[in-house]
């Protein structure tokens, strides 16, 4: 059971007072769709699978037995890695009936990823795909479970949908030999029900603990401001493992008992046909999500049937592009946060054209406050920049066993740091203007150029170096890396490549384009000016006419 959460004890009482937090857990709101709507449709994915809230219910149950048989009980971490599937919904399902904390990982984890992350929570079960796109995931986790020592082997269970097992349990036999778990969960509302995983400036991922009462305070404020009903239907093709995916693509539609649509890999032209067949008014992800709709659209002579509204998150929406929406019938809208205080600003749809993309939103919530901060934690003056805190019912509760990290972003007095620059006008309007943190936001998801810099300290070839994002009008950022040559021929991205393959990097964390330079400016520190890399890069690709 995680009990160390930090939560403000006046913040707490008034959450409670004006009902924004409630005894009822996300399992009882789970519960109370299914007796609703128990025949209707909760998920369907492009692979063919459909359930009910029913079926989904039933399936969850027997999972649930299966992770009650092998020790887990409340409190206890589930983490699983799964592809955009309908079956992720059985498993964090399962995770509720049994009151286990649910822990969804990349699939772009590997073996070092998943040793580091399991270790973090203390996981006792673990579920996962045989295979999914080139990978072996049975194989890649019983190689390390020896170093996870919370994790049995007998705790392992895998969803042979595409390859058969080796001697794993799988889903399939759970579902067969496993009687629905009747009893309750004992799991309060006041309890972490999500561990997401989130990588900071440092690198490491940390551990980012939401409770019952902030995910459900968080969708039902994001579900009000965007005016979405039990009629509307949610598009999620991006990873399910994220606040984006996980928070607004499942629970959000699940709150009120409605649909959403899963895809596995997401492919512009075949999801504008499949969104449309299956009537969706609404959907969410980065920037180059909507940006492939429009192109491809336009280049395909291809509509949009119902789908009306498409949040935006990870990246500014300049106004052209809401513009650009507009003239297909949808409205795009910026929101902004992160996994920790999850979008808790966003643009009303009816302000979308109006502003113009000169804000990027309001407080979503009654309860949610932000202020914009000098320094010392002081409130700077209306129109000028600082950095954007928040605080509300929706906030996280610290990170898993990282006090250092919790205590600098998160304080007593209930207010996270987010470490970007912003404005706030007189009206109240935020506009973020950028980040102080060194981070590269591609394709909404946030790498650390830290982790960039460390992971090719031994990269044969590569001196001194230096990571920072380059302008990508689809993804937003992609990852450039400067460095001084030590070699001739000098370091290519694809020598890097092989090199950072070979020490077990993922791909997501390998530089995309690489720049030489004679020297990396440094400050008299010896921090790196990022700043006059970014003013340098500007330069260069304004003479190579890219800009």
């Amino acid at each position: 059971m995680i009990t160390d959460l930090k939560i403000n004890a006046e913040n707490k009482k008034l959450y409670y007072e004006k009902g924004w937090w409630t005894d009822k857990t996300l399992n009882d709101r789970w519960n109370q769709s299914v007796a609703a709507y128990p025949d209707q449709e909760y998920v369907c994915d492009n692979l063919g699978v459909h359930y009910t809230y029913a079926e989904v219910d039933e399936k969850a149950a027997r999972l649930a037995a299966w992770l009650k048989s092998v020790g887990v009980e409340n409190g206890d971490i589930v983490t699983f890695q799964c592809p955009p599937w309908s079956e992720f919904c059985v498993i964090y399902v399962a995770c509720l009936k049994v009151g286990a904390v649910i822990h969804p990982l990349p699939v772009t984890f590997n073996g070092t990823d998943l040793i580091y992350s399991m270790n973090l929570v203390g996981t006792k079960a673990f579920i996962c795909p045989t295979f999914y796109h080139k990978t072996n995931f049975e194989d890649q986790v019983l190689s390390i479970v020896d170093e996870v020592p919370t994790l049995d082997r007998k705790a392992i269970a895998v969803h042979d949908k595409l390859e058969k097992t080796h001697g794993t349990i799988t889903l399939k036999q759970i579902m067969s030999d496993f009687e629905p778990l009747a009893e309750a969960p004992a799991s309060k509302s006041d309890e972490v029900v999500l561990i997401l995983s989130t990588s900071g400036t440092t690198g490491f991922p940390k551990a980012v603990l939401i409770t019952h009462n902030a995910l459900i305070y968080s969708e039902e404020s994001f579900t009000q401001h965007f005016g979405l009903t039990h009629d509307d239907v949610m598009f999620m093709p991006a990873p399910l493992n994220h606040a984006t995916g996980f928070n607004h693509g499942l629970i959000t539609p699940m709150l009120s008992g409605a649909r959403v649509v899963l895809m596995q890999e997401f492919k512009a032209s075949p999801a504008i046909d499949f969104l449309n067949s299956q009537g969706v008014t609404w959907s969410m992800g980065a920037t180059p999500f909507i940006y492939d709709y429009l192109t491809t659209a336009e280049s395909e002579g291809k509509s949009f049937g119902s789908l009306r509204l498409f949040i935006c998150g990870g990246a500014p929406v300049p106004g052209s592009m809401s513009k650009w929406a507009d003239k297909h019938g949808i409205t795009l809208c910026e929101c902004y946060g992160s996994t920790e205080s999850c979008p808790h600003l966003a643009v009303p749809p009816s302000k979308t054209l109006e502003w113009d993309g000169r804000f990027s939103g309001i407080p979503c919530g009654e309860g949610i406050e932000v202020k914009v901060v000098d320094s010392l934690g002081n409130e700077v003056p209306r129109g000028k920049q600082g950095e954007e805190i928040s605080r509300g019912p929706h906030m996280f509760a610290g990170y898993l066993n990282n006090p250092e990290a919790t205590a600098r972003d998160l304080k007593d007095d209930g207010w996270f740091y987010s470490g970007d620059l912003c404005t706030m006008d007189e009206e109240g309007r935020i506009k973020i203007n950028g980040r102080k943190k060194e981070i590269i936001i591609r394709g909404g998801e946030n790498i650390s150029a830290n982790e960039i810099d460390n992971n090719l300290t031994d990269c044969p070839g590569v001196g001194s170096h230096a990571t920072i994002g380059y302008p990508d009008e689809r993804m937003g950022e992609r990852i450039c890396t400067f460095l001084v040559p030590t070699s001739d021929p000098a370091p290519t991205v694809e020598s890097i490549a092989e090199y950072l393959s070979s020490i077990g990097i993922a791909k997501r964390l390998r530089p995309e384009y690489v720049e030489y330079i004679d020297e990396i400016p440094l400050t008299e520190s010896g921090k790196v000016k990022r700043n006059l890399l970014a003013d340098e890069l500007n330069r260069r690709l304004k003479e190579r006419g890219v800009l």
